[in-house]
């Protein structure tokens, strides 16, 4: 279907270019919009119980290297399989039925949950749980390209990027609150099943109000059959912004460890961080429109700065520490999914997410169990890698820049 036969013509006249274009605009918002409330109900399924799954496996006489070795596996595959889901969707084409098989799997994991009578199966579920999420992600990320292209990529992932947190944020509150009113883990995870349920139900509307998203596409998109320089040394760039940073559960661990906050208030923090990461979704999104990759560039130089203050200071500090977290964080979502679709060809954009989702998980994991092994030695050390880490990628990133003027100079004239 082209632009022209999508809108009926009023009677007695003809729909301007303007009124098309304005009507195509708010057609992709609404798009976006769908997609961060699926992401919004999805978010609230699985980190709702991801933040009950560690007691939930203790419940049921896992070990603790049991734990560790499930969720470093979970993520492993949830992170590597994305490469090969990728390359799929661009070879088919198919991105709706590999986007709703994938969320389908990734959600319906977790009512599932309620049922685990042993780790074994709980453990399973759980990978499971993860490998949905993976096959899900490169397709639903070419799909909301294709409409964020029409109102401002920055903006458009920002936002999705939002939605999504506000369910990161309201799913753990959800599980807390059932097991605070004397609920059962297998209780928890039967009431998430309800957003789960939801999350599927806007994701088939989704699919009918917008059978074809790629027609959402400001200009033609450019056809290619390599990825090109610059996206990758964009990648080596993400790559190194994800392994300087640390991962939420070591802060946590630092907290407790140094008696910096009570037990309570470490979910607090975490909840703050999600809310920082919202807003900067968005704003930091809505500048990249504006100004490019710089933006991110500057992101990391003040993002960076969260490890000697959640490392190594007190309460306050750790404040502060956190919303320099949670910046960092947003536009990371925001930010490097949108740059993707400025570097590559489109016909390669679900080869490129899954390549580059694949090669941030494997940074983000091997900079993680390093940063782990600094805390215990040596805190200082710990600090310079993450900040070192991160400063090295900002020079990279802004030589991926150039490739990203010549993809938008050669869209400008297709």
């Amino acid at each position: 279907m082209n632009e022209q036969n999508q809108f009926s013509i009023p009677a007695g006249g003809s729909l301007n270019a303007s009124e098309a274009g304005n009507k195509l605009r708010r057609r992709a918002l609404g798009f976006v919009v769908l997609l961060g409330i699926v992401s919004l109900f999805a978010d609230m399924t699985y980190e709702g119980a991801r933040s009950i799954t560690g007691p939930f496996l203790l419940l049921l006489q896992a070990s603790g290297a049991v734990v560790g070795f499930v969720a470093g596996l979970g993520e492993l595959v949830g992170y590597g399989l994305r490469l090969a889901s990728g390359y799929l969707a661009d070879r088919t084409r198919r991105y709706w039925g590999i986007a709703i098989f994938g969320y389908a799997l990734n959600l319906l994991a977790v009512p599932a949950l309620a049922l685990a009578g042993s780790w074994q199966v709980a453990a399973l579920l759980m990978i499971l749980e993860r490998t949905g999420k993976a096959i899900r992600n490169p397709s639903r990320d070419v799909m909301l390209s294709h409409a964020t292209g029409r109102i401002g990529r920055g903006f458009g992932f920002g936002l999705h990027e939002a939605l999504d947190q506000i369910g990161a944020v309201l799913g753990p509150l959800l599980a807390a609150g059932v097991l605070s009113l004397g609920g059962s883990y297998p209780q928890a995870f039967a009431l998430l099943g309800v957003a789960a349920a939801l999350a599927l139900l806007t994701l088939v509307a989704a699919r009918i109000t917008y059978p074809d998203p790629s027609q959402l596409e400001e200009r033609a998109p450019l056809e290619g059959q390599g990825l090109g320089r610059a996206f990758w040394l964009y990648l080596a760039a993400a790559a190194l912004v994800a392994a300087g940073y640390a991962d939420f559960p070591l802060i946590a661990f630092r907290l407790q460890k140094d008696a910096i906050a009570p037990a309570a208030w470490v979910p607090v923090l975490y909840a703050i961080a999600m809310g920082v990461d919202a807003l900067a979704a968005l704003a930091f999104g809505k500048m990249f429109d504006r100004f490019g990759l710089p933006v991110l560039a500057v992101v990391v130089v003040a993002s960076a700065a969260f490890a000697p203050l959640v490392f190594l200071g007190g309460f306050s500090l750790v404040v502060v520490g956190m919303v320099c977290w949670g910046i960092g964080m947003g536009a990371q979502e925001s930010i490097l999914r949108a740059a993707i679709a400025e570097l590559v060809p489109a016909n390669r954009r679900g080869s490129a997410y899954g390549l580059f989702n694949a090669g941030y998980g494997l940074a983000w994991f091997l900079g993680s169990a390093l940063i782990g092994v600094l805390f215990d030695v040596s805190v200082g050390a710990l600090i310079a890698f993450s900040m070192g880490t991160q400063l090295a990628a900002v020079p990279i990133l802004l030589l991926s820049r150039r490739g990203m003027r010549v993809s938008k100079i050669a869209k400008s004239t297709s």
